[in-house]
């Protein structure tokens, strides 16, 4: 089941924010500073590009390098790649089919906000 729901988020929003967070991790790896938050960027759109059997949680060691790597990251890009996900799921919740998808996108946004001290796991 998971594998149908990926390959209809695939064709229906997971290209289009896939290509948003590469974007976003492309700058940050042209900025040398900013390597980090590209990285990040990177790992989250694998994510976003095949979101359904894995989950995000907190990594409990985070700690106050994490918290102001989120701001610059908010200020950099985490903002406009968390406005894709809102009008992304909002465009999918017009339609009865896109609902889950939608909702799918809303879960992201914080994601897209702060990244940083969240890891990407497999569901069991």
């Amino acid at each position: 089941m998971k594998t149908l729901l990926n390959i209809i988020w695939l064709l229906l929003s997971g290209v289009w924010l896939f290509l948003g967070y590469m974007l976003a991790a492309l700058i940050m790896f042209v900025l040398i500073v900013t390597i980090p938050w590209g990285i990040a960027a990177a790992r989250i759109g694998l994510y976003a590009l095949w979101p359904f059997g894995e989950t995000v949680v907190n990594t409990p060691n985070a700690g106050v390098g994490s918290f102001l790597g989120n701001l610059v990251w908010v200020v950099l890009a985490g903002w406009w790649i968390a406005l894709t996900h809102l009008v992304s799921g909002i465009a999918l919740c017009i339609t009865i089919i896109g609902i889950p998808f939608g909702i799918a996108n809303f879960k992201l946004i914080p994601v897209a906000l702060l990244p940083l001290g969240k890891q990407i796991v497999d569901l069991p």
